[in-house]
């Protein structure tokens, strides 16, 4: 793929639902145990070239014409599991997302009106044949939505600050480990000779349900309704979907290129999220506020970094 610097790439943080082997019909199931024991898994950073890649021909392609066959592969307890990416359904998903995140001339310059026309006539009509179809991913660009950080706890937070390699520092590995099935590698190449940082959290499905409704009683008990409380609402709901004995997990993923390592090293949003409902469920408006804060705070800086030059 070509290097393109002229394009922001957009820095993407993920929700991923790994699901075990059981979960998937014939003849997924038999396609997915084959891909598993392949030697050469790929990475996240494979995944976010091949979708950049899509975007480089005139017009662009916003959605691959084939669904993909790819999945990151994870072993819970034995279990193998997997998460397919999904990409073109996710695509589809992102189009109709658009509308509301870019004005309209630069998105007719992006996206053509009638490319999208056809796009989202393709994805009802997919849709109508597909009406249960659901992604194992969830993509946030530029932030981790606060309501994500209510699935997991502290306890369960990974952070690898990685090691500078002789030329950029991303390394040989993508912090997730040979054993989770996502490759050595994470896109950067092994002739940089360090490994890239990561932060995650990962919690069993049960785990990540419970906290759901323990902190949506607190939520509707003490607030009113909003962007929170729906967030958390609608993440419940996609979680439902879902063997109960997946695996969830929150990635940072190239946030961690944008973040300093010792801020990064200083970020516990999911304990400060568990502080601040637990303190609104005690009645503690104040301590509530000041957690909600520091995420503000946190996350606001994350965010403008976007319209930095």
């Amino acid at each position: 793929m070509p290097k393109v610097s002229s394009v922001s790439v957009p820095y993407a943080a993920y929700l991923r639902v790994y699901e075990p082997l059981a979960a998937f019909p014939e003849p997924e199931r038999g396609h997915w145990a084959r891909y598993a024991r392949r030697p050469d898994l790929p990475s996240c950073q494979d995944e976010l070239r091949r979708s950049l890649a899509d975007l480089l021909p005139t017009p662009p392609v916003p959605v691959p014409v084939h669904e993909s066959d790819d999945a990151f592969v994870a072993e819970v307890d034995g279990v193998l599991c997997v998460c397919p990416w999904r990409t073109r359904l996710r695509g589809w998903q992102a189009m109709g997302e658009l509308t509301g995140q870019l004005p309209g001339p630069v998105l007719d310059a992006v996206l053509p009106p009638v490319l999208r026309r056809q796009t989202a006539a393709d994805y009802e009509q997919w849709l109508a044949r597909n009406p249960d179809a659901r992604p194992w991913i969830r993509t946030s660009t530029w932030q981790v939505p606060l309501h994500w950080f209510v699935l997991v706890s502290d306890e369960e937070r990974s952070y690898e600050q990685g090691e500078k390699g002789e030329k950029d520092g991303q390394g040989e590995k993508d912090g997730q480990g040979e054993k989770d099935g996502q490759g050595e590698k994470d896109g950067q190449g092994e002739k940089d000779g360090g490994s890239a940082p990561g932060l995650r959290y990962r919690t069993p499905m049960v785990q990540a349900r419970r906290r759901v409704a323990r902190g949506l009683k607190t939520l509707r008990d003490t607030l009113d309704e909003g962007p929170l409380i729906d967030g958390l609402v609608d993440v419940g709901r996609w979680l439902e979907e879902f063997h109960p004995r997946s695996l969830v997990e929150l990635d940072y993923g190239g946030l961690v290129h944008v973040v300093a390592a010792d801020e990064l090293d200083e970020d516990h949003s999911a304990a400060d999220v568990a502080e601040g409902i637990e303190a609104l469920g005690n009645g503690d408006g104040e301590a509530a506020g000041e957690a909600y804060a520091r995420l503000v705070g946190r996350w606001r800086a994350v965010r403008d970094l976007q319209f930095a030059n």
